[in-house]
């Protein structure tokens, strides 16, 4: 039986982990985002909207440090705090998204860790 290594990521170009987590963890050919939100970005505190555009730029950044890009999404899974601000939310997606449409999970949570945030976004990639 062979091993697969599995390589624990942390990116310069993130603001830094504000726990015992990895920013990505990689098992073969399979990049799993731990969930980014808009801590300690511009974005924090402002709309759903702005939050969701802040974690797609991260999102992008590992993409681009792992040198593939968004097209080798696969799964993202977006927790949010006001499910009336779906339809919004579906519009920056759309944007992000370019075409490449992964499968996908929206959850209704009551809070997240920060009270100036209102999304969560995890994603895996195929790299």
């Amino acid at each position: 039986m062979s091993k697969v290594a599995v390589e624990r990521k942390n990116y310069a170009v993130l603001p830094a982990a504000v726990g015992p987590y990895s920013h990505a963890v990689k098992n073969g050919n399979t990049l799993y985002l731990s969930g980014f939100t808009a801590f300690n970005t511009p974005a924090q505190g402002k709309s759903m909207e702005e939050q969701a555009h802040a974690i797609f730029e991260q999102i992008k950044a590992v993409a681009d440090a792992e040198g593939v890009d968004m097209s080798a999404l696969i799964k993202v899974t977006t927790f949010i705090t006001d499910f009336a601000q779906a339809k919004e939310l579906r519009n920056v997606l759309t944007q992000h998204y370019n075409g490449n449409l992964p499968a996908s999970t929206l959850v209704e949570v009551s809070r997240l860790f920060s009270p100036e945030l209102n999304i969560e976004i995890e994603a895996v990639f195929g790299v």
